[in-house]
């Protein structure tokens, strides 16, 4: 078993005003990671996992699966996975305390050892995400689930059985759950309303991979026939459209020329059309997407988040922040989350005309010139978000709280000095 390490980085500081050039290899997806190696839970024998993201969340996920029993080692280009010797369903307190990405293996723990004991998730501070779609779907499936203080305690006395299920909103974790539970469950289940995203097939592909029986992949209508099991398998994780999206924004915020390499196209859709409106010019090609600045950084218009293929709530904050100094106004509406312009106030003290004009929007003046400041990350995309605006700043910037970015980025300032930018982390 190979260790594990923590990511210890203090803060960012950077040099901004520099152009980025070059290019840059995409990492893999943080959110299709984490599903995925709650889904070994599920395979016999090892699986493994290329281009596995070397993030916070997914080593604070391996911990956890090492705590229920599991075995895991980094080797060459990604991670073994073997969780043949799991029997506890208890997953400890202090293992899952500030990782929302914890629920996933409600799901998965149900359909292996048939009960869990699990604390309610934490690790979210932009928005409530209410886990009742899950809980609900689940009953469906024949689980009983019961509160005990902070503990979720659920079990399927007489096994988890095929259900139809018609979900309210297109929850991603509440359709991952389902999937989880479904695959050796008995019977067929019918997912009505499933989420669409990326890393929902990416886990379809996966599980597929290990024998389970899904169809309508990439749809809103998911059909599972459950199987008796699954076996572990070679899979590659996806790059993350959200790092991509990240780099892509800051291109053109420095008005950059940049070569993004594997990045997923085809799943940034409105993420490329976006930065398009914004002045730049973008190409797919065979290793990945060019990006290019055309000169003048102009307004948007209107920023709308919603579930995919519409803009995503991720991106959400990036946009925000190169938006501070196109030219024109820009309206944002954020239509995922409750909590999510938290990055509005650094912004603000690096010289940016921002009002929130309702509980879901914002107005951006346009025109701004940014100056370095000292400024917090308070959650992970709001952290990429001042990075980025750090590098289109004039001066210093100092970034703290980085143990958020952690979370989502491997390397963000490796990333951004292979591209030139003035930026290290202590």
């Amino acid at each position: 078993m190979s260790a594990i390490p923590q990511k210890v980085t203090g803060e960012i500081h950077i040099r901004g005003g520099v152009r980025l050039q070059g290019k840059v290899k995409i990492q893999g997806s943080k959110n299709a990671a984490l599903p995925i190696l709650a889904a070994t839970i599920l395979a016999e024998g090892e699986s493994f996992l290329k281009d596995c993201p070397k993030i916070s969340d997914v080593y604070r996920m391996l911990r956890l699966l090492q705590s229920l029993g599991g075995h895991v080692r980094w080797e060459g280009e990604g991670v073994c996975i073997g969780t043949g010797s799991i029997t506890t369903r208890d997953m400890p307190a202090d293992a899952i305390t500030g990782m929302r990405s914890s629920l996933c293996l409600l799901g998965a723990l149900l359909a292996r050892c048939g009960s869990i004991v699990m604390e309610y998730p934490g690790g979210c501070v932009i928005g409530k995400r209410p886990i009742d779609l899950h809980l609900r779907a689940l009953e469906q499936m024949g689980v009983c689930f019961s509160e005990e203080g902070d503990r979720i305690c659920g079990r399927a006395p007489e096994g988890l059985r095929g259900a139809e299920i018609r979900l309210a909103l297109p929850s991603v974790g509440a359709t991952e759950n389902i999937l989880l539970a479904a695959v050796t469950a008995r019977g067929c289940t019918r997912i009505e309303g499933a989420a669409r995203e990326p890393e929902v097939e990416a886990l379809c592909r996966y599980l597929n991979a290990c024998g389970a029986r899904i169809d309508g992949i990439g749809t809103s209508c998911l059909e599972i026939q459950g199987v008796c099991r699954l076996h572990g398998a070679v899979y590659r994780i996806p790059a993350d459209r959200i790092v991509a999206g990240t780099y892509l924004y800051a291109a053109l915020g420095t008005r950059g020329c940049v070569l993004l390499e594997q990045a997923p196209c085809q799943h940034m859709h409105g993420v490329i059309r976006m930065a398009e409106r914004m002045g730049a010019l973008c190409q797919v090609t065979g290793e990945g997407l060019y990006v290019q600045s055309l000169g003048e950084l102009v307004s948007p218009g209107m920023v709308r988040t919603g579930v995919y293929p519409g803009f995503p709530t991720d991106m959400q904050s990036v946009a925000l922040a190169v938006s501070t100094m196109a030219e024109g106004e820009t309206r944002i509406e954020e239509l995922i989350f409750e909590n999510r312009f938290r990055v509005a106030g650094p912004l603000r003290r690096m010289g940016a005309e921002i009002r929130q004009t309702g509980p879901h929007s914002l107005w951006v003046g346009g025109g701004a010139h940014l100056r370095g400041e000292r400024v917090e990350a308070c959650e992970l995309r709001g952290g990429a978000a001042l990075v980025v605006a750090g590098l289109m700043a004039e001066g210093e910037t100092v970034v703290t709280g980085c143990e958020y970015i952690e979370r989502g980025y491997e390397n963000i300032c490796k990333d951004l000095r292979e591209l030139g930018a003035r930026i290290y982390s202590v």
